[in-house]
């Protein structure tokens, strides 16, 4: 790979994709509130829902604190608390499978969910098809590269640690390590600039779901309910289909 291709897939997709997605997200919430949720689908159907979400989103947390911990964490850390290489790989790969195999499936029933229950894919966006395609990408790729890196051991071993997260942490920083990226094993690679690309994608998607809390709640009034009564000045109910008699007219005479 030649300096200049190097250069742009490791230095200028990163930036662009990142001001993408910051720049989206305060476009979305400026322009488009109504349409910052999640678009549930629960009304629809909640038996496979039950089981899909819990999984998926569960497995997905996991599966993005273990990044935090891989790429946000120096190796030098991890080891001056005592941390061998031996405990890091075996929590990683273990915990890292268990929370890969729940998002594998729960995202599965999710598409399955969406594709088979008729209400639920009548209200599938197009960008919905095109943020489940690009999510299972990411994911695919990354169980790849556990599997096949740190549990096969095909192509020889490599530690990310010294080149995937040493390069991601300097584009926050500003010491950019294209050539770290650029050595690194191509499915390493290509998981990289899939999540990028998804990063950029993500402010215009239901994803941004992410990012909402209900803050507002803490201050928000009471909701006051009160109940019908038959007080003075009180509603009457409507009758509805109750019967009515009907009034026989006098006869003339």
């Amino acid at each position: 790979m030649t300096t200049t291709l190097a250069t742009i897939l490791w230095v200028v997709v990163p930036y662009v994709c990142l001001a993408v997605f910051a720049l989206g997200h305060v476009w979305r919430y400026r322009y488009d509130k109504f349409g910052w949720t999640t678009r549930s689908s629960q009304l629809y159907e909640s038996r496979l829902l039950r089981w899909a979400s819990p999984l998926f989103h569960f497995g997905i947390l996991a599966v993005f604190l273990g990044h935090v911990m891989g790429l946000g964490i120096p190796k030098a850390w991890t080891e001056a608390v005592g941390m061998t290489e031996e405990i890091y790989h075996f929590l990683a790969v273990s915990i890292g499978a268990v929370a890969g195999v729940c998002t594998v499936v729960g995202m599965a029933l999710l598409i399955y969910r969406r594709r088979t229950v008729g209400p639920v894919f009548s209200a599938t966006t197009r960008m919905d098809k095109v943020m489940y395609l690009v999510l299972a990408v990411v994911i695919a790729l990354g169980m790849w590269n556990t599997v096949a890196g740190s549990i096969l051991n095909l192509g020889g071993h490599y530690d990310y640690r010294d080149g995937v997260s040493v390069w991601f942490r300097g584009i926050f920083r500003f010491s950019l390590h294209p050539e770290l990226m650029a050595a690194a094993p191509l499915g390493f690679q290509l998981h990289g600039l899939a999540a990028f690309f998804l990063f950029a994608l993500w402010p215009f998607t239901r994803l941004v779901h992410v990012f909402s809390a209900p803050v507002g709640y803490l201050w928000r009034p009471y909701v006051v309910y009160r109940s019908r009564s038959d007080r003075l000045g009180a509603r009457a109910g409507r009758p509805g289909w109750e019967r009515v008699e009907r009034r026989r007219e006098p006869a003339d005479r």
